[in-house]
């Protein structure tokens, strides 16, 4: 029995579970030098942006909403935004009720998009922990099903699909870039491949939660800060992510705002993909530097979110 949150077992019957209710996204393989690199290596874009409701979070939410018996008042939570426009798609899906709490700072094209998929938005505070805060009590007087970001044993197994999938696609990746917030991707990711690929972690410079927490041999709080705060933005790793990334995780990088914008720039002007800061940040690990591959190398490059006006992103 293993003595972490989640296994490969687990995974597989989150595949079989939300399998009807999420699309198997696209790879493309670009040549290095498409974008200005000098390096021998290989690289595997994995378009998790095209998923429903944008981001690799709609795996997780629809894990965590169909793994429980759901009260007819319906489900909750609390977000910067992907997640929410994640719980509210599942939520418009199966028929459910869903209520989201967002912060003061949460994007209005993520904001829109929630409401859009007919789930009631409370916005409560300038912080993510003053939306969750807020969320919990609402949670304790209605008695909803709570779907936490990335801090579930379902959501990561939902998330873990994203690296079965990708394995499936690409065999032959020696390494995998994932772009970290909470966690529970790169949890999800690592739990699936078990070292088999090098899975590295790609945070905003503004906010090392994972740097610090494996420098540390322990999650520990960071401030938050700068371009991707919306969709990276956590504090502190989950409890139940860390001691997977512990375990699997390779390495941790950090990357500018600045070359998280040029990322983004490069993403659509080489390939017409469209990301958000925070789905394009793993791609600036390669871009800027921050990870550099050994001599032939295949790498994946997780793309993991698009839910972004383009005139922002694109500006």
């Amino acid at each position: 029995m293993s003595d972490l949150a989640i296994d490969r077992g687990d995974i597989e019957d989150a595949a079989d579970r939300i399998g009807p209710h999420v699309r198997v996204t696209p790879t493309l393989v670009v040549d290095a030098r498409d974008f200005g690199l000098e390096i021998d290596a290989t690289i595997t874009l994995k378009l998790e942006c095209v998923q429903h409701a944008g981001s690799f979070k709609t795996r997780g939410a629809f894990n965590r909403v169909l793994s429980n018996e759901v009260p007819p008042v319906g489900v909750i939570t609390a977000s910067g935004g992907n997640h929410g426009v994640a719980v509210s798609h599942v939520a418009a899906r199966l028929g459910l009720h869903a209520e989201v709490f967002v912060t003061e700072t949460t994007p209005e094209a993520k904001v829109a998009r929630i409401r859009a998929n007919g789930a009631e938005v409370v916005i409560a505070g300038r912080y993510y922990d003053d939306a969750q805060s807020a969320m919990h009590a609402r949670a304790e007087e209605t008695g909803a099903l709570f779907v936490h970001p990335f801090n579930q044993p379902e959501t990561l197994a939902g998330q873990g699909t994203l690296g079965r999938e990708l394995e499936r696609q690409a065999p032959e990746l020696d390494s995998v870039l994932v772009a970290v917030g909470g966690g529970g991707l790169i949890a999800g990711v690592s739990a699936w491949y078990e070292g088999r690929a090098r899975v590295i972690s790609v945070e905003p410079e503004s906010i090392p939660a994972m740097a610090r927490a494996l420098a540390e041999g322990k999650p520990v709080e960071v401030e938050v800060s700068g371009l991707a705060a919306d969709s990276l933005g956590t504090k502190e790793i989950g409890s139940l992510a860390f001691p997977i990334a512990q375990r699997y995780v390779a390495d941790a990088v950090l990357v500018s705002d600045d070359a998280i914008r040029r990322a983004q720039r490069a993403l659509w002007d080489r390939v017409r993909v469209l990301a958000e800061p925070g789905g394009a940040a793993a791609m600036a690990a390669l871009l800027s530097g921050a990870y550099r591959p050994r001599p032939g190398e295949n790498i994946g490059v997780l793309v993991c979110g698009a839910n972004t006006d383009p005139a922002t992103a694109l500006g």
